[in-house]
């Protein structure tokens, strides 16, 4: 690894984050919201309800470990333990920031905000009931989606089942997308190793994961561009951080 100058990788790293940046950053100024653009009952929706699902627990975790279990197989073994050490500690901060920073900015999520503008849902009565509560509310406003009663036209959304329970299961905040921090922080982290390595086409692909997750996410109803913007910013920061206590931690292993 000591062959390419952890400077040179940084910068890879950095341009990077800047291209998983840019594109919800396009979105965001654009003023465009991709929700409800596709009809959550489609196979492009069942697509990218599998993408989201590597994302959520508990599967996000088996993708954390089959990606390490893939980087066991592609990178020399004196990377393994550096890899373990900064993806445990992104992964950690990420965690701890995101459960911290939704519940301080309280933005309610566009499948939320849809059914108060179109349905009648009170935001302030869904938002301070207790979790159970929100499924329940959740799980009433999608059955009305989906009777055939006198609703505007607006509202005739049809969801898959797997969507409806997501939806369901899915009643908190929406600022920033826990989801699209734990892709951009897992994939640039990862990439570090990988571009050390010279694994190019993999650290691409998992870019190419990282950015379709921010796009099932918004899709899905789920987050903002805001909330895709912002966790792109924050994982990239958080990835940079990890990566120099790993280098400031090896550095002293060999001094």
């Amino acid at each position: 690894m000591r062959s390419n100058p952890p400077s040179n990788l940084y910068f890879s790293v950095v341009l990077l984050w800047s291209g998983l940046t840019l594109i919800p950053a396009a979105i965001y100024l654009g003023g465009l919201s991709l929700f409800p653009w596709l009809e959550l009952s489609s196979l492009k929706a069942q697509i990218l309800f599998g993408l989201t699902s590597s994302g959520t627990a508990p599967y996000g975790v088996l993708t954390v470990l089959a990606l390490l279990l893939a980087c066991y197989l592609l990178l020399p073994r004196k990377q393994l333990v550096p890899l373990l050490f900064s993806v445990c500690l992104a992964m950690g901060l990420s965690l701890g920031l995101n459960h911290f920073l939704k519940p301080y900015f309280g933005h309610p999520r566009p499948n939320v905000q849809f059914l108060a503008e179109n349905q009648g849902l009170s935001l302030s009565g869904f938002y301070q009931a207790s979790q159970p509560t929100r499924r329940i509310l959740m799980a009433q406003e999608v059955a009305k989606l989906s009777q055939e009663i006198k609703l505007p036209q607006e509202t005739k959304l049809s969801l898959s089942p797997k969507i409806a329970q997501h939806w369901q299961d899915e009643v908190g905040y929406s600022f920033p997308s826990g989801h699209t921090l734990f892709a951009v922080t897992l994939t640039l982290v990862v990439s570090y190793f990988l571009l050390a390595a010279q694994r190019f086409l993999f650290a691409a692909l998992l870019c190419l994961w990282a950015l379709a997750m921010g796009f099932s996410r918004m899709l899905l109803g789920m987050h903002w561009p805001q909330d895709v913007l912002a966790a792109s910013l924050l994982g990239g920061l958080i990835a940079l951080l990890a990566l120099l206590i790993t280098e400031k931690w090896r550095a002293i292993g060999q001094g």
